[in-house]
């Protein structure tokens, strides 16, 4: 992984190598940073640089004929850094993910026959994984091992193996580093790691990559350096779609104007965007203002047959265009609104729901997100969903929400 492979995050890029020329970093650093704004590669592409060798030449000799050696001066820019980094022997290993002294922790489930998983137990589909889909998150990769419904965790024998690995020789005589991933999914046996952690090996570096602050154990998050790796910017997201071939511009402005600067979910809808969730949108809203009911079940029926992904993409959809709504109230539409059915609908939502009423809208869609995310039954969901929506839309009421 290299620097240039990281979308976006620029300032950020700059600013690690800024601290690293200048010794200002911990042996412990969190990358705290929302699902798809690219912490874990970031964190990859860091420890890349830092596991490469860096050798020192000879400038002549001193008065007493001893050899002077001239420091290594680390590149000005993350593009002068992935440059070097690639003439360097060592980074085929890197860039294979197998290079020794570069070790990874990750939530993993029971394995058929292993009754005690470790994350090396999962190495071969780490790789993979993480090869195919650098952007993704926690859900996604306990598909790609077929966890089915299980919950991943890092066990207090994956602590035990951190304990051990950390405190070995490193092999190629330089940097040891730890990268973990989802530290949330760490319980009270993550303290085994408080020692270690504080009080590292020479040479030894933990990186943390996470979402969530609030669910890592506070005796962690107080021994590390906090990164906070910032949302993507819209043109960064629309440059990365069209960029890959998935969408055109128009689309992908479209796609990334309520992706909030999450890239993951940018990707889900450019490689679904033949699914018209604007047309979805408008049957499901007209059923419920025009209290059609056999419209309402037939919508609700076809919708809880489509996949998790797909209702909460729609649910998202749904969210952009309310949120549009809010920015309409206070600012002109402009006149170039063709093809952008999302702002067509958010004027026309402006007309029949007060900013309370869009509030509460939020409030219940984000909820829904959450409950599909727990496999929450869908045809029960939208059911739910569509009766406390029609209340608000058509009595203006918000006890039910």
């Amino acid at each position: 992984m290299l620097f240039g492979d990281v979308i976006g995050q620029d300032t950020l890029k700059r600013d690690l190598l800024s601290m690293l020329s200048q010794n200002r970093l911990s042996h412990a650093l969190l990358f705290l940073g929302n699902e798809g704004t690219g912490a874990l590669p970031l964190a990859l592409a860091f420890a890349n640089f830092i596991l490469l060798p860096k050798e020192t030449k000879t400038s002549g000799t001193d008065l007493f004929g001893e050899a002077v050696a001239t420091p290594f001066i680390s590149p000005a820019s993350p593009e002068d850094s992935d440059q070097w980094m690639q003439k360097q022997p060592g980074f085929a290993k890197l860039s294979s993910l197998v290079h020794p002294d570069f070790h990874f922790s990750y939530p993993v489930i029971k394995k058929e026959k292993v009754d005690k998983p470790r994350s090396a137990d999962f190495a071969a589909e780490w790789r993979e994984f993480l090869t195919q889909q650098p952007y993704s998150n926690l859900f996604n990769w306990l598909q790609f091992i077929k966890a089915e419904n299980k919950q991943g965790n890092i066990s207090a024998e994956e602590c035990n193996e951190i304990v051990r690995k950390m405190n070995l020789k490193s092999f190629e005589g330089g940097m040891k580093i730890l990268l973990m991933w989802m530290p949330e999914a760490l319980g009270k046996e993550g303290n085994k790691l408080l020692k270690l952690i504080e009080e590292p090996p020479p040479h030894t570096l933990f990186l943390l990559v996470a979402e969530n602050e609030n669910k890592i154990l506070p005796t962690i998050l107080s021994r590390t350096q906090l990164i906070r790796v910032p949302p993507l910017k819209e043109t960064e997201i629309s440059k990365a779609l069209v960029d890959k071939g998935l969408v055109n511009e128009l689309e992908a402005a479209r796609i990334a104007s309520f992706s909030r600067g999450n890239l993951l979910e940018a990707f889900i809808q450019a490689q679904q965007s033949e699914n018209n969730y604007d047309f979805e949108l408008k049957n499901w809203l007209n059923s419920i203002a025009q209290s059609k009911l056999e419209s309402q079940v037939k919508w609700i029926e076809e919708m809880a047959k489509k996949g998790r992904e797909n209702q909460k993409q729609f649910l998202q959809f749904f969210i952009h265009v309310i949120e549009l709504a809010v920015r309409f109230e206070y600012i002109s539409t402009g006149n170039d609104t063709a093809g952008r059915t999302d702002i067509e609908m958010a004027v026309r939502l402006n007309k029949i729901c007060g900013m309370a009423e869009k509030e509460a809208m939020v409030h219940l869609l984000n909820q829904a997100i959450y409950y599909i995310e727990r496999n929450a039954n869908p045809k029960l969901l939208f059911h739910a969903l569509t009766i406390k929506l029609y209340h608000i839309i058509r009595n203006k009421s918000l006890i039910l929400v």
